[in-house]
């Protein structure tokens, strides 16, 4: 068993934890995974669940590294910027007494798919799927722009997409412009008939979902229908005023596009790179290096070795050290 202190990285979401433990040198175990996603309540995202989850799995891990004790913990938490207030207070020392943990980075999610698929350098990263958000840095201060929600944001996410492909099918059952036959069939053929997809969807807790799930046919139309390839560029639009608002003007600067809007494919990745290349012609476009759950790892190295660069925020990267009671 090694006696120099590990690392913990844990990546939280909708879909539960994933979690990693290594050493300074590289080694690791895991990942594991628990499919229950941590509960919230009226403090926010709850300390008590997150660590009942993660006690079990650590210990496992640790066992199977070999490692007696967790010096430095990245907790990569969706919600964190505006649901974290009981983690900042609660979670180092909980971390402290478990496993001996002396620096903990509380970190928004957005921020470990940044250091994932960046790492240390300036530039933006867009995460779309049902939503859609961008985190940028200077390496002085973090920026984001959208992540607001299908209701008053995540502008040319897959909901918006799907929704914009829906309005369509819906304006062709009507006979109003702007419709699309092809939209409508393909509407129908997923959801039946379409007087009664308001009653389908409206009482939906997962409606985001259910929008997105009609994005992929705006894709698969695109090519010779032009609405539907309308909907692509003015969502390629919305997604390079995102990455606009958030990536440093220095000469630089890389973008990275993570999650699975960008699986869509060429209807949707061909007017984004035009737009690309026409907001940010001095950033250079690269793939991500690796996903949320790595930048967690990352950052864990980087605080275990004092080499973390990536710049300290109360909200999207928040650093305690020496907290063991």
């Amino acid at each position: 068993m090694t006696a120099a202190p590990g690392i913990l990285a844990v990546d939280s979401g909708g879909s539960g934890l994933r979690v990693v433990v290594g050493t300074a040198d590289g080694a690791e175990a895991g990942p594991r995974q628990s499919r229950e996603p941590v509960r919230t309540g009226p403090r926010g995202i709850d300390p008590g669940h997150l660590m009942a989850q993660l006690v079990p799995m650590v210990r496992a891990l640790t066992a199977e590294a070999g490692i007696a004790e967790l010096g430095a913990a990245t907790i990569g938490a969706a919600g964190m910027t505006t649901l974290g207030d009981a983690l900042r207070a609660e979670l180092p020392g909980a971390l402290g007494r478990e496993f001996g943990v002396r620096r903990v980075a509380l970190v928004a999610d957005g921020v470990t798919g940044y250091a994932g698929a960046l790492g240390p350098v300036p530039g933006a990263v867009v995460a779309g799927g049902t939503g859609l958000i961008a985190i940028g840095t200077d390496l002085t201060r973090w920026h984001r722009a959208d992540g607001w929600g299908h209701l008053l944001g995540d502008c040319g996410s897959g909901a918006w997409i799907g929704r914009a492909g829906l309005e369509a099918a819906m304006r062709a059952y009507d006979g109003r412009p702007g419709g699309s036959t092809g939209l409508r069939a393909r509407a129908e053929d997923l959801f039946g008939p379409l007087t009664g997809l308001p009653g389908k969807l409206y009482p939906r807790t997962d409606r985001p979902a259910v929008l997105a799930s009609f994005a992929p046919q705006v894709a698969a139309c695109a090519d010779g229908d032009p609405v539907a390839a309308g909907i692509l560029r003015t969502a390629a639009g919305h997604i390079g005023d995102a990455a606009a608002a958030v990536c440093p003007d220095t000469a630089d600067a890389q973008v990275a596009f993570t999650g699975g809007l960008f699986r869509i494919g060429e209807p949707l990745l061909a007017p984004l790179e035009e737009e690309l290349a026409r907001r940010l012609p001095h950033a250079r476009r690269v793939p991500p290096a690796g996903d949320p759950l790595r930048g967690a790892v990352r950052i864990a190295r980087d605080l275990a070795g004092d080499t973390l660069t990536l710049p300290s925020d109360e909200t999207m990267l928040y650093v305690v050290a020496e907290k063991n009671g």
